[in-house]
């Protein structure tokens, strides 16, 4: 879902004859929905049990998906992402847990480099598979098709999970820091949405408001929702979180960006756009696993930081895109930032769930899961705001090309600055082994 939504986005703009920022919309509820559920639901795993919670997000994943294919317009189409993202937010904000619940310390780094490269044989094949049936049978064939895999994900887990993981059982959940945390995520990421109008600026301004105000609340709460000792006293917590939220922030949005060019500026039609977008993850699946082994014998801190390293060369080369760049300098650019999300995912995962004890796995699970929808949300906020100060509200057509081409060089000019600056909290994260 992560990756094939973008190769759908011009057709489904056609459609609803939506402009670029209606369409970031339709990629972002989704973001915005497991923003402001991860942490909650990740706390209220620990209490209530891990399986629970992974087998419910399953069930209203499956049915926001279906809810998706049948919209008969934007506003149900976006409220239906919106109730996706949470049920997305339920599923991986526990599934890492569930891992390091089963596995040894010893072979951790390995398990979580499979678990990695899984997530990216979903996202090669996204794009692919998106491309093709947007192509073939049209956009509301790819919710269809998701709502599918949830019925099979649905089978195999209530057949083989029989296990339930709840080491904090017993413990209060904090309701009244849970809606606080949540409304303020609200705020701040709808007020970057819209930025620079005025009232998102008193949104956001709203939105830091309300994070402070839950900082309060929570450090002196008896049973509070974030266990803010975990970034107070733990450096290689707090770092490896923070470096997951750059790197995140850095290179989400080129997924998006990349689609329309490939399809507007390139004329690729949505299935080769698709095979091209292919190898950034594909690098991504292949060398997760070989990473993720090394994580276990190697600092996670150098290797996560020659990942971000690749990672802001690729965004490099993308800032001198243009309409007539050829397709192999595209696909240099993509296959360094698979390679550099390969080598920097794997050993910052290992590093955040090694540094915290058991009863905290589905905290840590569902803060890294916060981290890197955070991320994604601000650079999708990022790429926002450039449109609305370059394009404004229109619908993209020829005459809007060149605006597009400037809008992406400097947004590809902020995630590499950002990227780089993310090099260092990377390597502030400290020795492990």
């Amino acid at each position: 879902m992560g990756s094939s939504i973008n190769v759908a986005l011009p057709a489904l703009g056609r459609e609803f004859s939506l402009h670029a920022l209606s369409l970031n919309w339709v990629a972002t509820s989704f973001l915005l929905a497991a923003a402001m559920s991860l942490v909650p639901l990740g706390r209220m795993a620990d209490l209530y049990g891990r399986k629970r919670i992974f087998l419910w997000g399953i069930v209203l994943y499956t049915g926001a998906s279906l809810a998706c294919s049948l919209a008969p317009e934007v506003v149900i189409l976006i409220f239906s992402r919106f109730l996706q993202g949470i049920g997305g937010a339920m599923i991986f904000g526990t599934a890492t847990a569930i891992l390091i619940s089963v596995f040894p310390a010893s072979v951790r780094g390995r398990v979580l480099g499979i678990n990695v490269a899984a997530v990216y044989t979903g996202l090669s094949a996204g794009p692919l598979i998106g491309g093709l049936l947007t192509q073939h049978l049209g956009w509301r064939s790819i919710f269809l098709f998701n709502a599918g895999l949830g019925l099979v994900v649905l089978f195999f887990t209530l057949w083989k999970l029989r296990e339930e993981w709840a080491e904090a059982r017993g413990e209060r959940f904090d309701l009244g820091g849970s809606l606080l945390y949540s409304l303020s995520l609200l705020l701040l990421m709808v007020g970057l949405s819209f930025l620079p109008a005025v009232p998102a600026i008193l949104s956001v301004g709203a939105g830091i408001a309300g994070i402070a105000a839950f900082l309060k609340w929570e450090k002196g709460n008896p049973s509070p929702l974030l266990n803010l000792s975990l970034f107070y006293r733990n450096r290689a917590f707090t770092c490896s979180n923070l470096a997951a939220l750059i790197h995140y922030c850095a290179t989400y949005a080129v997924s998006f960006l990349m689609s329309l060019y490939l399809q507007l500026i390139q004329g690729l039609s949505p299935q080769y756009a698709g095979t091209v977008l292919l190898i950034q993850p594909v690098l991504q699946a292949a060398f997760s696993p070989l990473i993720g082994r090394l994580s276990d014998r190697i600092e996670p801190r150098l290797l996560a930081s020659l990942g971000m390293a690749f990672t802001v060369c690729g965004l490099c080369l993308l800032i001198f895109l243009n309409g007539l760049s050829s397709l192999a300098y595209i696909l240099i650019s993509l296959a360094l930032l698979g390679l550099g999300f390969a080598l920097f995912s794997s050993p910052n995962v290992n590093a955040i769930m090694s540094s915290v004890d058991r009863k905290f796995l589905g905290l840590a699970s569902g803060t890294l899961a916060t981290m890197r929808i955070l991320g994604q949300m601000f650079s999708m906020g990022i790429a926002m705001l450039i449109f609305a100060l370059f394009i404004g509200t229109v619908q993209l057509s020829p005459l809007t090309y060149p605006l597009l081409l400037k809008s992406m060089k400097w947004t590809f000019v902020l995630l590499a600055l950002l990227c780089g600056l993310g090099i260092f909290a990377s390597l502030a994260r400290g020795r492990m082994r």
